[in-house]
């Protein structure tokens, strides 16, 4: 049988299998994160963020053609990578045949054996990768990965085909079209370089017959170093090349634009050329190969020209605006993240230290800029000693623990620092004993991770805080990065998931699983009794690790059959998994799980678990014959792919959902039509998603997205003056090369004027000054500084722009107020004349001057919103009193809200009838349907939806109108059923709503809903403690049981609250059960105070000797500690114990005063004269 012919044919089959599948439960149109973006930025040649995806986006921009209308250009871009992802598979199962062939020493005529092993191997191997995790996720949306992947595949594949080739006359041209796929994965992402490293060691065992360790140990430096060499130093060199020819044609031989880069392209070309033609005619082959093989990475690499093009071409969407060579550069290096150090570095504890003693500063990266009018590169920014330096006391190797956003995280989990007074301070006593307390308090375990974090930043003067050590960024190595941003995914793909909930440091969310109940509860606590919400999470799956074995066998028969073939394998599991992890240096925690980016490892991994399929037929050919061996052996191993399609299924099927796409359209529909509105957005998941409904769906593209992080950058600032569709420029004071990068990024408050409430207007008059008296130059001379103190103090600072006041003004034009409909004519009268803005006393950051800047300029004339989704005053301009709830937005408004000081999180007024109106209009993208799954992201926007529906329904119940709060209240569950979204906490105010409006079965019947989820969480605590008290790990669970348990108590008490007695009464009694075990994590007497309010509800239900055993449990509480204070009663102490007696009696009066109205006579009598006694033992 032919090989070739019967592999091509199968290994088609194979993909058009998962084709098949990823095509039934692709998204139909955009879905969370980076997706929106992706879709938005390929359907229209737009740029993304860096480093760019410019290759994905042409090829997204052709897939995009098919779409029939616009609403279905986010399935066709999804399309790609359905489609990539089957190729995937194609190579995949083309990649295991050829090493199975290799591994067999056969050619290309098969023998009815060999037949079922190679193709046996490669369709189990493939069809198991088919349905992982992680690769399903990535195939049915539209992000780099899924893509990114294939080209991983590809050159995988193309490695093995060099090597089969290896000697003949032409295999170097395998090696020519590895070059380009190479280049071609830059303009992806460039996960697929990582399999350069395995395909020189696959070059190197095929050359080299007889190997040594020597050998060997070269081999894969120099394997490792090519990658380096392609990924660090030849696409940026020539890259920083064609940056500085630019500014030297330009600036110094006076030629215009673009000459430089011109220029060096024709010189790459001539070069390349030429050295082609010379290396020909000297048949130096293997020098000549090497040169075609650079050309081919640049012609691969030549994707990356769309961007300057587009970006030239000012694209609506056109992040970090990389026009030129210099900016391209500086887009591909990610320079406008923060700095990540993998070999040494500053620790987190940085942030703490103040700056260096011996350099303060170090220089920045000169930005260039061109000037028109000069006709040169300008630097705008003061670059030579342009940034705060690390203090070297804080530097390190191995800086695992690096981001000071993150250093309570690293404190919560990986232990408090050491630190001592400086010596310097040792001989203030009140700094002695203010840290000696502190200290006191930390070995009594009294201090959070929080308070920590506080204590270090406010006394870091006085302190010398100790870094981590070399031994604690290795741990965190070990047990964070690799065991649970890799292992923990790794398990996730082939042992089983929790549940889809993000993993933070819990028992209960998103750590791995195997199905076995012996093995779960060793690292999970106890498995039995789990509530229902956790069983019936559709991520919940159970592989019984029979992958995960598979895979190992596999792994272990190779690499006892052909160490030449396990190697290079085993080398890109390592590179796309471990070495990933490394690189990518990762925190606690990261906004979302990162299993995705880890898929080449997975890919892998499945080849080791097609090997299997080899393993159990050559063990079972020892007993058996040829077929049954190939049969029961392909059965065993098919069991991986079919657990894992009948487990994934669920929870990867995104067919017919559409919640993102209806949150992007709901939020612009909560937003007033045709009045040119403004909209600040904070994340990924409103900006990306807004972008994705006016850039392709075509909707409200009246309202102009502004994002609040973006801001901060010039070029964003820059675009935000151009008009964008129906949305016309924004105003604002300050010029471009007042906001330019590294000018005004942050402005420091001086208290100079500070009793004086300015004018916003004067404010950024002042602010956008170039007058010297505006800058800190200009104090630090009045303060005495001569130019040789100067001297010493960067010019970033000197030039620094202070404020003299943070006492702003904002007043307000009325008329333009009532023309741009941000209040009503019928609200006129409530319209404040000015609002005071408190600003920071600190300093203002550039995204904060801007947005003053627009608010500024824009004088009311057109509608400014806020998404949401911070609670900090910066983010609504310091006017949070001044807001107003529009469906899911708020509007800023010039009448005064004060915030709710019960609820803070309830910011704004709320204009019934116009909310009534948005919200009629919001479509719901089948978030009712029981067919869809409900990812995490879905659930948690429900939060938004959910409180502002509700506040609305309240709001028409303070008007009387309870027909309109009803249909509110109903239409919340009706489009957002509790049993899919969760946060039953959310739903617990609409009980309140409901008998308010007279609904009292629906009142009933949704508190019986969520009395059922509290009380299955603390049933399973409750029966954990009390039947699996060894496997329940009490401290991990501590935190939980005290939330929950709260939880059901307040709801229940609640419902005693309506009134609802004995309706409530067994479930009164069914909690005191069930939650009686906690009573030690308590403490007794704590647990049985917090059912005081109990004991009269319960006897009001007729159920008297339940409430008197309550009653008669704590009264024997309260004696108890009465009876200890009084034996511990003597002069020196008389008043603290007093003070304590009298709060026992407190409690005491209060348990017969409740006894006193349900009791008889003779009782109560009895009940009153024993606590007489405590009275008089008192002499109260």
């Amino acid at each position: 049988m032919n090989f070739s012919k019967y592999n091509n044919f199968f290994g088609l089959i194979t993909g058009s299998i998962a084709f098949i599948v990823f095509y039934l439960t692709v998204e139909p149109t955009a879905s969370y994160w980076d997706c929106a973006e992706y879709i938005s930025t390929s359907a229209k040649l737009q740029i993304g963020h860096p480093p760019g995806a410019p290759l994905f986006q042409m090829l997204g921009a052709i897939f995009s053609i098919f779409a029939f209308d616009v609403e279905q250009i986010a399935f066709t871009v999804n399309m790609m990578s359905v489609t990539s992802s089957a190729f995937t598979i194609v190579f995949l199962f083309w990649s295991i045949s050829l090493i199975i062939k290799k591994i067999l020493g056969i050619g290309d005529l098969l023998k009815k054996d060999e037949f079922l092993k190679v193709f046996g191997s490669s369709f189990l191997g493939a069809l198991t990768f088919t349905f992982t995790d992680s690769f399903w996720y990535n195939a049915v949306e539209a992000e780099v990965y899924a893509m990114a992947t294939l080209i991983l595949s590809v050159l995988f594949w193309l490695g093995l085909k060099w090597e089969s080739e290896f000697g003949s006359d032409r295999s170097d041209r395998w090696l020519i079209l590895i070059s380009f796929v190479i280049g071609l994965s830059f303009g992806v992402h460039f996960m697929g370089l990582l399999a350069l490293p395995s395909i020189g060691l696959i070059y190197f065992f095929k050359k080299y017959q007889k190997i040594d360790f020597k050998k060997f140990i070269i081999a894969n430096i120099i394997s490792v170093s090519i990658l380096l060499f392609i990924f660090k130093l030849l696409l940026p060199s020539t890259l920083k090349l064609f940056g500085y020819l630019e500014v030297f044609f330009v600036n110094e031989l006076g030629l215009p634009f673009n000459s430089g880069t011109i220029f060096t392209a024709f010189l790459l070309i001539f070069i390349l050329y030429s050295t082609i033609n010379f290396t020909k005619k000297k048949k130096l082959y293997e020098l000549n190969t090497l040169i075609l093989c650079i050309t081919f990475i640049f012609i691969g690499f030549s994707s990356w020209l769309m961007i300057p093009i587009r970006s030239n071409a000012d694209t609506v969407i056109n992040e970090n605006s990389p026009k030129d060579a210099r900016s391209l550069l500086a887009y591909y290096n990610l320079e406008q993240y923060p700095d990540t150090y993998l070999f040494y570095g500053p620790m987190f504890t940085d942030a703490y230290a103040g700056q260096d003693q011996d350099e303060p500063y170090k220089d920045d990266k000169p930005k260039y800029e061109k000037n028109e009018r000069l006709n040169k590169y300008i630097i705008v920014n003061d670059w030579e000693k342009g940034k705060i330096n690390s203090n070297k006391k804080h530097r390190g190797f191995f800086p695992r623990m690096w981001s000071d956003n993150n250093a309570v995280n690293y404190l919560k989990y990986y232990g408090f620092l050491n630190f001592e007074i400086k010596d310097e301070y040792k001989n203030e006593p009140q700094v002695q004993e203010i840290i000696q307390n502190f200290k006191n308090d930390i070995d009594n375990d009294d201090v959070t991770a929080e308070e920590f974090n506080e204590f270090l930043s406010n006394f870091n003067s006085y302190i010398e805080i100790e870094k981590p050590s070399f031994l604690a960024n290795l741990n965190y190595f070990f047990s964070y990065q690799l065991g649970q941003m890799y292992f923990r995914y790794f398990m996730w793909n082939f042992s089983g998931r929790q549940n889809d909930n993000q993993w933070k440091f819990d028992l209960e969310n998103g750590n791995w699983i195997s199905g076995f109940k012996i093995i779960d509860e060793v690292r999970l606590g106890p498995q039995e009794n789990l509530p229902p919400d956790v069983i019936n999470n559709k991520a919940r799956n159970k592989y019984f690790m029979i992958p995960l074995i598979l895979g190992l066998l596999g792994f272990f028969y190779l690499l006892k059959t052909d160490f030449k073939t396990f190697w290079p394998l085993f080398l890109l599991f390592v590179f796309t998994g471990i070495a990933l992890k490394f690189y990518l240096n990762e925190r606690v925690f990261e906004p979302r799980e990162r299993d995705y980016a880890l898929v080449g490892s997975f890919y892998v991994f499945s080849i080791f678990i097609g090997l299997s399929f080899m393993y159990f037929f050559n063990s079972l050919k020892q007993y058996l014959n040829e077929r049954y061996s190939s049969i029961i052996s392909f059965m065993i191993v098919l069991a991986a792919p079919v657990l894992l399609a009948f487990n994934n299924w669920d929870d990867h099927d995104r067919s017919d959902r559409y919640t993102a796409q209806t949150l992007a359209k709901a939020y612009l529909d909560s937003i007033v039509e045709d009045k040119q509105a403004m909209i600040f957005t904070i994340g990924d998941n409103d900006t990306f998603a807004l972008w994705y409904a006016q850039e392709i769906e075509e909707h409200r593209t009246d309202v102009r997205t502004i994002n609040t992080s973006l801001i901060a950058t010039d070029w964003y600032m820059d675009q935000m003056k151009r008009k964008a569709y129906k949305s016309e420029p924004i105003k604002s004071q300050l010029k471009h090369s007042q906001y330019a990068h590294g000018t005004r990024d942050y402005i420091k408050y001086e208290a100079l004027i500070d009793s004086v409430r300015w004018d916003l207007k004067d404010f950024m008059n002042w602010i956008s000054s170039d007058n010297e008296r505006t800058k800190y130059k200009f104090l630090l001379e009045q303060y005495g500084y001569d130019k040789s103190d100067l001297n010493n103090v960067p010019k970033f600072t000197q030039n620094m722009v202070f404020y003299p006041t943070n006492k702003v003004r904002f007043y307000v034009n009325k008329k333009n107020v009532l023309n741009s409909g941000v209040v009503k004519k019928e609200n006129e009268n409530l319209i404040v004349d000015y609002i005071d803005i408190d600003l920071p006393k600190s300093g203002l950051y550039k995204n904060q001057i801007l947005m003053l800047d627009i608010l500024s300029k824009n004088d009311w004339e057109r509608p400014i919103y806020f998404t949401g989704g911070s609670y900090k005053d910066s983010e609504y301009l310091w006017m949070k009193d001044y807001l107003q709830l529009d469906g899911l937005v708020y509007k800023l408004v010039p009448i005064k809200t004060p915030s709710n000081p019960d609820n803070p999180y309830q910011m704004g007024r709320i204009d019934p009838n116009n909310m009534y109106e948005i919200v009629k209009k919001w479509q719901w993208g089948n978030s009712e349907s029981d067919k869809i799954y409900h990812d995490p992201e879905t659930r948690k926007n429900s939060i938004t939806f959910r409180s502002n529906l509700h506040r609305l329904a309240e709001e028409f119940i303070s008007l009387g109108d309870y027909d309109k709060a009803n249909e509110i209240l109903d239409l919340s569950f009706e489009k957002l059923p509790i049993e899919y979204f969760g946060y039953y906490s959310l739903s617990e105010p609409y009980i309140n709503s409901y008998y308010k409006i007279e609904k009292i079965e629906k009142a009933r019947d949704l508190f019986k809903v969520i009395e059922e989820k509290y009380h299955d969480q603390i049933n399973y605590y409750s029966k954990s403690i009390l039947y699996n008290e060894n496997n329940f790990d009490l401290e991990s669970y501590a935190e939980n049981i005290f939330t929950y348990n709260e939880r059901l108590r307040g709801l229940l008490e609640n419902q005693i609250n309506l009134g609802e007695i004995e309706f409530v009464s067994d479930y009164l009694l069914k909690y005191m059960e069930t939650s009686n075990v906690f009573k030690s994590l308590y403490g007794e007497y704590d647990f049985f105070n917090y059912l005081i309010s109990f004991i009269s509800p319960l006897y009001l239900a007729e159920k008297p000797s339940e409430a008197r055993n309550l009653y008669e449990i704590n009264k024997r509480l309260i004696s108890e500690r009465l009876k200890n204070l009084i034996s511990a009663m003597d002069d020196s102490s008389a008043d603290y114990i007093n003070s304590l007696s009298k709060q026992e009696l407190g409690n005491y009066e209060e348990l017969i005063a409740i006894i006193s109205e349900h009791e008889d006579e003779e009782y109560i009598k009895s009940e009153i004269n024993e606590y007489l006694i405590y009275v008089d033992d008192l002499s109260l």
